[in-house]
This record gives structure tokens, C-alpha cells and sequence, in this order.
């Protein structure tokens, strides 16, 4: 008998129940309750040998580089907690078991790549996938890993069979390893012009991640928010036109004859006396008093204007996205209402 033939490969038999992914990736403890022991899985992962480890605790059952759908599934289960990690509820008779993950996701630059960023590298091209996890978990990062914590989680979302975080946060989280300012303001502009998300969202996550003091992050989002404004303003013009709404005066300033300035405004219908204003202001990290300021600039003009007799309509970018239906209607029944008030005080409309 020859002892130094090689060991055939082993084959996990009870796996067959698994998906496709889950039949080349597994865990030691997947392995361990399919009758693979340890020493058993590191006998077939010697140089030369079927299988490989690639994550503490994670095998890859194959010889050749991993896929990209490998990879995400390996860094997945080495986060994920051990007991959820792919063991779903009673599959059915011709459904294989679908991938869950208890407690991690994608985020960083891979999560923006599944969400369909063009402006991110291809998986395969990333030396390491970042993963977020509870604040609390005991996990280090390591080759292909890097470990993000967070308290408390964001609900992730599904992207091709994936738990992924949401774009805010996973530009978040792809910032904070970034130091090139041109690639910062590419992923920036790319998150709000491909609508993906609002200005805001994305300042708020900066700024939960205290990342709103590197100078290069403050100058990409002023573009951001210059970005973010100037597709806010086209909105507002589709939504005239589209649910057919009164051509109004669009960016004017409004004057008592004589006095004082009123402020500008975004539209404004004069013989209605109507006016909309996008709110497009964002949390700063340390501009608390600044953000105060602009606030009460907003209420103090509104309250003039509206002692004034004018309407004054406040509308957010991401109303005008989510829901430009009902702004347009709100708009529609201010205008209609405006023969039912007393007329407006005259006012010196100019061009802003």
C-alpha cells in the first residue's frame, strides 16, 4: 500500500442542500457538522492541495483564485455570527438554502460597486472588502477583511443575494480611507447626480463619522451641496411643467418699494402671491451655531413674508424626489387659495 499516494479530495456530502456559493465557501464550523475535521481541512488546504483557506475559519473549496461572489460570501461568514451564517428556515424540496447574515454587511467602496457606482474599483481589483458589524463584536481585521464597527446597525439592503449598507453609510465608511480629494468629490457627486441618495444624508454620515474637519472631505461637499442644490432646482422646473402648474418668476428677490430686502426665492407666482423655497440646508460637524443661524434666517424671513400677506411653500429635495406628486399639489391648492385671502402687500420683484 502506498502511503504517500495523495489524500482524494474530501467532499463535504450533506451539503448538496446549500446554494451554489455556499457549496465552494464554507466555515470550519459548516465543515465540522458535515464530519470534516480540522486536521482533515488543513490536510486538503496543503500548498498544491483542492482547497485553500482564505479567511481564519473560512475555506474556499476549490484550488484557483476566488470570484468576486466568493469573496464577499468568505468575508461575509468570518463577520457574521457563526450560528445564523447561512442556516436559513427549512428550505424547500427544490430550493437550495439561501445565504444569511446575522449581524455584518458590505460596505466601503465594494458596497458602492454593488450598489452600481461606476466611479468605484471592481471587486476582484480591492485587497480588502470592508465588512460592518456591531460595536460590541470581538472580530479583527485581517488579509481581505477589514473590520468596521458601528452602533447601532443600519438596516442593510439586498443587493444580487447580498447584505449591503446603505449608500450614505457606505460612502461613509469608503471615505474615511480615502485621502485623494479627487476621488472623495467623484464619489460625492456620483451618490447625489446618480440618485442615489440626498446632500443631506450623505453630510450626516460624514459628519457621525467626524470626518467634516479633513479639509479635502469639507471642499467635496461644498460640491456636493452645490451639486445637490442644483438638481433640487431642476426638479422643481420638471415638476411646474409636468403637473402643469402656472409658469411662475424663478431665483428673484423680493423688495418693500423703498425698504428694506425681503430675500430671494426659488419661484414665485406674483399675482397669487405664492412663493417656494428649496431647504437645502445639511448638518455641519462643528457649525451647530452656523446651522442655527441659517434656521432662524429662514423662519424670520418666512414670517415676514407671510405677514405680508405671501405664501411661502418650504420644500426639500428629497420631497421633491420622493414625492414631487404631492409638492406639486401643495402648490397647486396655495395657489387656488389665494382669491380666498386678503390681497398680498405690494412688493418690487428682481432678478436674483
Amino acid at each position: 500500500m502506498n502511503h504517500n499516494a495523495p489524500h482524494p479530495p474530501l467532499s463535504p456530502r450533506p451539503l448538496r442542500h446549500l446554494s451554489e456559493v455556499h457549496r465552494r465557501v464554507v466555515t470550519a464550523g459548516r465543515l465540522r457538522t458535515s464530519g470534516v475535521s480540522v486536521a482533515e481541512a488543513n490536510e486538503q488546504c496543503r500548498p498544491g492541495g483542492p482547497w485553500q483557506q482564505i479567511l481564519p475559519g473560512v475555506f474556499l473549496l476549490h484550488p484557483g483564485p476566488p470570484t468576486s461572489e466568493e469573496r464577499l460570501h468568505a468575508v461575509l461568514m468570518y463577520a457574521a455570527r457563526e450560528s445564523a451564517a447561512g442556516v436559513p428556515a427549512q428550505p424547500g424540496a427544490q430550493e437550495p438554502h439561501r445565504p444569511v447574515y446575522t449581524e455584518a454587511m458590505i460596505t466601503g467602496l465594494a458596497a458602492l460597486t454593488l450598489h452600481g457606482f461606476s466611479s468605484t474599483p471592481p471587486l476582484l481589483s480591492l485587497d480588502r472588502i470592508d465588512v460592518l458589524v456591531p460595536r460590541m463584536r470581538r472580530l479583527r481585521s485581517t488579509r481581505g477583511a477589514r473590520i468596521v464597527r458601528t452602533s447601532p446597525l443600519p438596516a442593510a439592503e439586498q443587493v444580487t443575494g447580498v447584505p449591503v449598507a446603505p449608500v450614505p453609510r457606505a460612502l461613509a465608511d469608503a471615505v474615511t480611507e480615502l485621502t485623494d480629494a479627487g476621488a472623495v468629490r467623484r464619489l460625492l457627486t456620483e451618490a447625489v447626480r446618480g440618485g442615489h441618495c440626498e446632500p443631506a444624508a450623505v453630510v450626516r454620515e460624514l459628519n457621525e463619522a467626524r470626518l467634516l474637519g479633513r479639509p479635502h472631505v469639507v471642499d467635496a461637499v461644498d460640491s456636493l451641496l452645490a451639486e445637490g442644490r442644483a438638481i433640487a432646482e431642476d426638479r422643481l422646473y420638471r415638476m411646474v411643467q409636468e403637473y402643469g402648474l402656472p409658469d411662475p418668476v424663478w431665483n428673484v428677490d423680493l423688495r418693500l418699494p423703498g425698504g428694506p430686502h425681503l430675500g430671494g426665492l426659488d419661484a414665485y407666482w406674483p399675482e397669487q402671491a405664492v412663493a417656494v423655497e428649496l431647504d437645502t440646508r445639511a448638518p455641519r460637524q462643528g457649525r451647530r451655531q452656523e446651522d442655527d443661524a441659517v434656521w432662524s434666517e429662514y423662519a424670520r424671513k418666512r414670517e415676514h413674508l407671510e405677514r405680508l400677506g405671501i405664501t411661502v411653500v418650504h420644500v426639500t429635495p428629497r420631497k421633491l424626489r420622493d414625492a414631487m406628486e404631492q409638492q406639486a399639489t401643495v402648490i397647486r391648492t396655495a395657489l387656488m387659495a389665494s382669491c380666498d385671502r386678503d390681497p398680498a402687500a405690494y412688493v418690487v420683484v428682481l432678478p436674483r
